[in-house]
């Protein structure tokens, strides 16, 4: 008699550190962790864990969460990282939500247009993207998107759906998928394919990515993967665009990737129209310490794990900047990075 593994026995890892699932280094140690490599495996482990009554959390790239110093026991981690495809498929590029939005930046270098050039750098999967809408500057993911594909947790079968973009509520850091338990696995793009070479090339670059750069959650390997990739592309006569060269500056005169962080930890107030950053610079408390954490010196929405910081210090920070900025200029500012 065969007697078949239960999605969980199959795919959930034991007693994990969640810290070397965050750009934060940050988190206790989780009973269970999934990376589920298909959206047929993902279905059948949320079955499961429905079956049991065991609740879930589903994530990306860690890039934009902070986890607890103690996880709760029966929660099941959900990493998405290795759901991982970048394809042409109906003529469109596919991509798979757990597909690294900087990636999409050098399958445009490849194409030779700019159309992707702002998504350089950005340290987070497609699926979280599409889930917050992420931007840089004044381009945003949903300016690239056709089509997103979706689990509806709710619907008993948790069959694949999809939704145009125009009917995916966008705004500034929004999106329908914050408003229902739907996890995207996948979107269509609205850029065009310009060539066999670019889809051998991008076919390339998926696996390089695969091989050398996917773990673990790690801002300076992350930035050293995809600046190694830059160079190499130019060693092959694709120069970088000065769009990249300016990300590339903005980003390290900043220092984003020297320490473990989760970028921005608020959303910028733009009916208040003053950058939460330069709103800690005038508060004069960049650099203040606690615990393990810092903010940064060198970018006033930035708090950073600079020794071994728990989640507790980062958040006695938030704390600190919130409450800062309610008491001299009004308002509460809106955490951007997500509190599990």
């Amino acid at each position: 008699m065969i007697l078949h593994k239960s999605a969980i026995e199959r795919l959930c890892m034991r007693h994990v550190e969640l810290s070397a699932f965050s750009t934060y280094g940050i988190g206790g140690k989780a009973n269970y962790l999934a990376m589920p490599e298909t959206s047929e495996d993902l279905a059948d482990l949320l079955q499961d864990c429905k079956l049991r009554g065991m609740p879930w959390y589903i994530f990306g790239m860690g890039s934009n969460i902070l986890f607890p110093d103690e996880p709760e026991h029966d929660l099941v981690f959900i990493s998405l990282k290795n759901l991982v495809d970048l394809r042409v498929t109906n003529g469109k590029w596919h991509v798979s939500s757990g597909t690294p939005m900087s990636l999409l930046s050098l399958m445009g270098l490849m194409g030779r247009h700019d159309l992707l050039d702002f998504t350089f750098l950005l340290p987070g999967c497609l699926g979280a993207g599409i889930y917050m809408n992420a931007k840089y500057n004044h381009r945003q993911i949903c300016d690239i998107l056709d089509t997103v594909y979706y689990i509806d947790t709710m619907e008993p079968g948790l069959h694949i759906q999809s939704v145009a973009v125009s009917d995916c509520q966008f705004a500034y850091k929004q999106s329908i998928f914050q408003q229902h338990p739907w996890i995207v696995v996948g979107a269509d793009l609205n850029i065009p394919v310009s060539s066999e070479e670019q889809v051998l090339s991008t076919a390339q670059l998926l696996k390089d990515w695969k091989s050398r750069g996917s773990h673990p959650s790690s801002l300076p390997s992350f930035f050293s993967f995809f600046l190694g990739e830059v160079h190499a592309l130019a060693g092959q006569g694709i120069p970088t665009p000065q769009s990249m060269l300016d990300i590339i500056k903005y980003r390290t005169s900043k220092r984003h990737f020297d320490y473990p962080s989760c970028g921005s930890v608020f959303k910028n107030n733009y009916n208040y129209g003053v950058a939460v950053g330069a709103l800690v610079d005038q508060l004069n408390i960049k650099g203040t310490e606690y615990g393990g954490a810092i903010i940064s010196p060198h970018h006033g929405n930035m708090i950073l794990n600079q020794n071994q910081a728990k989640a507790s210090d980062i958040r006695y920070l938030m704390n600190l900047i919130s409450e800062s900025i309610d008491r001299q200029f009004g308002f509460v500012p809106e955490p951007e990075i997500v509190l599990v």
